[in-house]
């Protein structure tokens, strides 16, 4: 079972950046595809983006596009999300999912075989 760690939250101002990372612990990640999600206390977990996985297809949704970037390197078995002019209401709980038979429906959380813990982002004004 691959085992999923995210990294790099935490506060960031306003209009800021800042840089997600997810290790997964073995090898077979490069045949994932993966994504992110994020989710705040009371509400749906919601997509981010996601990457095929040989990083040539990605997806986003309507709310980080333009914004956020998601890239992968399989050398090192990580995941990125890249999120630039970031805004109050990205504040939320941010996971990393891998799908392990690269389906179609990438934007749907139950798509996806393995989560990681989640990391926190809080975006203040």
């Amino acid at each position: 079972q691959v085992q999923l760690a995210e990294s790099g939250g935490g506060l960031v101002q306003a209009g800021g950046s800042m840089r997600l990372s997810c290790a997964a612990s073995e090898s077979a990640f490069s045949s994932y595809a993966m994504g992110w999600f994020r989710q705040v206390p009371g509400k749906a977990r919601e997509f981010v983006a996601a990457v095929s996985w040989t990083g040539g297809s990605t997806y986003y949704a309507d709310s980080v596009k333009g914004r956020f970037v998601i890239s992968r390197n399989n050398g090192k078995n990580t995941v990125y999300l890249q999120m630039n002019s970031l805004k109050p209401e990205d504040t939320a709980n941010y996971y990393c999912a891998a799908d392990r038979f690269g389906s179609s429906r990438l934007h749907e959380d139950a798509t996806y075989d393995y989560w990681g813990q989640g990391t926190q982002v809080t975006v203040f004004s």
